[in-house]
């Protein structure tokens, strides 16, 4: 049944939507459009993220993964020198493939992923 579908969006909840939105288009590069004080949206390739002004604890939302075909050292060091809190630094994953792990104004877990075989600088 779902095995036919595809994702389209991806819900995160934020306490202050001018707040998230600020991040995920200044630091992290994704165009975003807030529509009112409790809803936004983005979007990363062929993916729509939603976000919604809701109190919620950390770990509410699920954990946004970025792919990225090489240079994962790289998006660390410039999510690191924005101010990005990063929860676990570049490691591998139990596919071979690597991670680095950092979280967002509203403590969502995010994720950048580099596949096995990729080069780890550009």
């Amino acid at each position: 049944m779902l095995d036919q579908c595809k994702i389209g969006a991806i819900v995160l909840f934020v306490r202050d939507i001018a707040r998230a939105c600020a991040f995920y288009r200044d630091v992290l590069g994704v165009p975003v459009e807030v529509h009112d004080p409790e809803y936004a949206t983005g979007q990363v390739g062929h993916l729509s993220l939603v976000f919604i002004a809701r109190e919620a604890r950390a770990g509410d939302s699920p954990v946004l993964v970025f792919e990225v075909e090489g240079g994962i050292d790289d998006y660390a060091d410039a999510l690191a020198g924005k101010g990005v809190e990063i929860v676990a630094p570049v490691s591998e994953c139990p596919d071979g493939g690597l991670s680095v792990d950092f979280i967002d104004p509203d403590g969502n877990g995010l994720s950048v992923y580099q596949p096995p075989d990729s080069p780890r600088r550009r």
